[in-house]
């Protein structure tokens, strides 16, 4: 059974009351469950973690990557700045999808780059918590080879 960590940073606990208009009603109570269960459903061994402490974050990477498990990743903010969340990011053996909830490209300046994309096996962005879904069947696919 292929190990995933489903890794979220910042505000993203709030979900379902952070700007819904953006962000969407489903609650991260509502994600976890959805990850999770897509996780059975695919076969795959899913752990689901937030925080809104970078150094925590790069740890779980670390872990991830000591484990050579593969990573879904909504770094949140530290997409746009967080070197230290990227080369994290890096030291990954398995696959790595980025996550965003919103389109990342169509909102401010500042969001419409993501530093840790160039690491990453590819970005899914803009689909809403359904992305998370899909990140979890691309990492089921590569894991049947």
């Amino acid at each position: 059974m292929r190990k995933v960590y489903v890794l979220n940073g910042p505000n993203l606990g709030r979900l379902g009351t952070r700007q819904v208009d953006v962000y969407g009603a489903t609650s991260y109570a509502d994600l976890v469950a959805l990850c999770e269960r897509t996780g059975r459903d695919l076969g795959l061994e899913v752990t689901v973690r937030q925080t809104d402490a970078e150094h925590e974050l790069i740890g779980w990477l670390h872990d991830a990557a000591d484990e050579q498990a593969a990573v879904v990743l909504n770094p949140a903010a530290w997409s746009h700045y967080s070197y230290a969340v990227r080369d994290a990011c890096a030291m990954l053996r398995g696959p790595l999808v980025e996550v965003h909830i919103s389109n990342i490209h169509a909102r401010e300046e500042f969001r419409q780059h993501s530093v840790v994309s160039a690491v990453a096996t590819g970005v899914i962005c803009g689909l809403g918590v359904d992305g998370y879904r899909l990140a979890l069947h691309h990492v089921a696919t590569l894991a049947a080879g």
